[in-house]
């Protein structure tokens, strides 16, 4: 009884800190982390151990769905195998065909246009996948493929099947990557429309096989059933490959962009395998690497620099010395009308009678002691001024 009276018998409430001040140091901590990672990747080789080690868990984990599918292909039947085998050496013959049809237009076209030097191929190179784990949900969208960095894989690299894009590289560990989906909330394509090749940008829906174009305006010229394919920009993905065909179109009156909807051609959900591609360098097509990108985003790309204005041809001495030595003229002085001289009050003494002489008008008047008219004032002179107020304008006698 006496020990649990005793202080030994009672927890100690000053040891450790109190949980709000725990809460605080381990906030700030996490924060200094995520800063650190996303400005100098300093957790880039954590994540690279750490998702090596979780390979072996994830492939014991995901190894029923691999048994039962092997158990079912083990137990078909001979027929059916037939048939398939059937139907791919006549999708092969089609194949060939197309393909010995393609190189003679393309020789053909080449011989017309005098290019005897064609440019290779984009895609240098591809590498095929087995697709160990997928994550399809309304915020993520992505997959998890059995080839890593010992197989040559890049972060940024594209991820593509036989229909079209599926999405890129995002995480790559020594035997595994993770790939975004194109459909993937967070991932941005930038796409053309290949009818009339308006450039918009396509984000994921969140499904399975939807795409936004949330930047197009009201009135752009997109229909339903549009091809839409890269369009080169961003540094990931080549110019031409298919994406998606539009679905959905609507426009509203009182909106200033249309809500555009696109089914994604690339089948995720029935998928096992899919292509890495490796780009050649070099090609104007081919993608921009990151490291040049980014290189060039912080210090400038030094082989772009401005143009120097070209100078001005030099003139002959005989066209440019009139322009430099003589001098401007004067402009001209306004053109002023020439009136005439108010005509005397009086010419001659008029004579006692019932009658008088009209005065003579300004027009009509002359100088006293000269014989000749008055000049004419020129056609394009404004009218004469009227007399000054302060000299009484001359009335004519009554008869």
């Amino acid at each position: 009884m006496a020990a649990f009276g005793t202080a030994a018998g009672r927890p100690l409430q000053g040891r450790g800190g109190s949980p709000g001040f725990r809460f605080t140091v381990y906030g700030v901590l996490s924060v200094v982390i995520m800063y650190l990672d996303q400005r100098a990747h300093y957790l880039e080789r954590v994540r690279y151990a750490l998702q090596a080690s979780a390979y072996p868990i994830q492939l014991a984990v995901n190894s029923p769905p691999s048994a039962w599918r092997w158990f079912k292909e083990s137990f078909e039947t001979r027929e059916a195998l037939r048939a398939e085998n059937a139907r791919l050496h006549q999708q092969q013959r089609d194949l060939e065909l197309l393909a010995m049809r393609y190189d003679a237009l393309a020789h053909e076209n080449g011989e017309l246009r005098g290019l005897r030097d064609a440019l290779p191929p984009v895609a240098e190179r591809w590498l095929p996948a087995e697709i160990i784990n997928i994550q399809q949900s309304s915020l993520r969208q992505r997959l998890l493929i059995d080839r890593g960095g010992t197989n040559g894989v890049f972060k940024g690299q594209a991820v593509l099947d036989d229909r079209g894009l599926i999405g890129q590289t995002t995480h790559v560990g020594p035997w595994s990557a993770e790939v975004i989906l194109i459909t993937d909330p967070e991932h941005a394509v930038p796409v053309r429309v290949e009818r009339t090749g308006l450039r918009t940008i396509a984000v994921g829906g969140g499904d399975a096989s939807s795409l936004a174009l949330p930047y197009l305006p009201a009135n752009a010229d997109v229909k339903n059933g549009d091809l839409l394919v890269t369009s080169g920009l961003g540094g990931v993905f080549p110019e031409g490959y298919p994406v998606a065909r539009v679905s959905e179109v609507h426009r509203d009156a009182i909106q200033p962009l249309a809500q555009v909807r696109a089914a994604a051609l690339s089948h995720i959900d029935s998928e096992t395998e899919v292509m890495l591609v490796w780009f050649r360098e070099g090609h104007p097509a081919a993608p921009a690497s990151s490291a040049s990108t980014a290189a060039e985003v912080k210090s400038g790309n030094p082989t772009m620099q401005p143009l120097t204005v070209p100078p001005r041809p030099a003139a002959s001495h005989a066209e440019t010395a009139p322009a430099h030595t003589a001098p401007a003229p004067a402009p001209a002085p306004a053109a002023t009308p020439r009136t005439a001289a108010p005509a005397p009050r009086s010419t001659a003494p008029t004579a006692p009678g019932p009658t008088t002489a009209p005065a003579p008008t300004p027009a009509d008047s002359t100088v006293p002691g000269s014989d000749a008219a008055p000049p004419a004032a020129p056609e394009d002179a404004p009218a004469p001024a009227e007399p000054p107020p302060s000299v009484p304008p001359r009335s004519r006698p009554l008869p």
